[in-house]
């Protein structure tokens, strides 16, 4: 029977061949547009112009970056401000959820229910945007304030539930039943059992809040005045919508000197630069995930 299941499980030359030049095809169909955005990063404003996206520009140039480069501090103080809340925030919200699932996991906690009815109304009614911004700027006082980018997002009621049902389904009672025979309390139990078993999927959930967390620009726009506290995704977006105005504005364009800052003006490649500059850090996160979600992977294959 084993010999049998072996052979069905196996994969043949033929296929393995055949999966790896499937994945070869998808692999480039993701690399070949991150390639034209970064070569049109790198190409003149007046070569996008003539020959639109091209990996063949008829001149290079680094005016995007430059331009960037000019921008002084602000792009610094914006790079800091959204690191430190992404990382920052990923912790609190790890810490919270994982504690609040774990809570809610156990089959003998009298408030189990009730706990996990108001989590799933949250999921189901919310108060909305104007109500949420009163509560925060007038009766919280976070508003322009580094909190504001981590105590109303550092709770997400669906990760809550995927974070249950990972221990509940992954880890077995007969741990938890142990461990309170040797004497072992909750805070023992979370930190020793459950957390070292439940790294697949705090990775999972802390790579979503990281994403989710990285290029979030409304906060910043809604809530921040002060020019340190600006996330990175805000400053781009200001940035471009400037460009474009000025652009569109006719009174420039009509003169002589407006017409030839407009054409040394960075458009196309600065959109391609802000891109690049946006998604490399959180291409170069994944590697530090991928182990985690592996070992997710496998995880169901072992058996009690």
């Amino acid at each position: 029977m084993q010999a049998n299941t072996a052979r069905f499980l196996r994969v043949s030359r033929g296929w393995n061949a055949a999966f790896t030049a499937l994945l070869a095809l998808v692999s480039l169909c993701m690399i070949i547009p991150m390639l034209l955005v970064a070569i049109v990063s790198f190409s003149s404003e007046m070569s996008v112009a003539n020959v639109g996206y091209s990996f063949f520009p008829q001149e290079w140039s680094l005016a995007a970056y430059q331009h960037l480069i000019k921008m002084g501090r602000q792009v610094t103080d914006s790079f800091a401000i959204t690191v430190f809340y992404t990382v920052a925030g990923t912790l609190i919200s790890i810490t919270v959820m994982s504690m609040y699932a774990y809570v809610i996991s156990l089959k003998r906690f009298s408030a189990r229910r009730p706990l996990t009815w108001l989590l799933f109304f949250t999921m189901l009614f919310s108060g909305g945007l104007v109500p949420s911004y009163i509560l925060n700027t007038r009766y919280l006082n976070i508003g322009n304030t580094v909190w504001i980018y981590l105590l109303p997002s550092a709770i997400s009621a669906y990760n809550v539930i995927i974070l249950r049902t990972f221990i509940m389904t992954t880890i077995p009672d007969t741990l938890f039943e142990a461990a309170r025979i040797d004497g072992a309390g909750h805070f023992t139990v979370f930190i020793r059992i459950v957390l070292p078993l439940f790294k697949a999927g705090l990775a999972t959930i802390g790579l979503f809040n990281v994403v989710n967390r990285w290029n979030d620009w409304f906060i910043g726009m809604l809530y921040i005045i002060n020019p340190k506290l600006v996330p990175l995704q805000t400053m781009l977006q200001k940035l471009q919508n400037n460009i474009d105005f000025l652009k569109s504005n006719s009174g420039v364009a009509s003169t002589p000197d407006g017409v030839a800052l407009l054409r040394q003006l960075p458009d196309q490649n600065l959109r391609m630069a802000c891109t690049l500059l946006v998604v490399l850090p959180m291409l170069a996160t994944y590697p530090f995930f991928q182990r985690y979600f592996v070992h997710g992977l496998t995880l169901g294959g072992i058996k009690e």
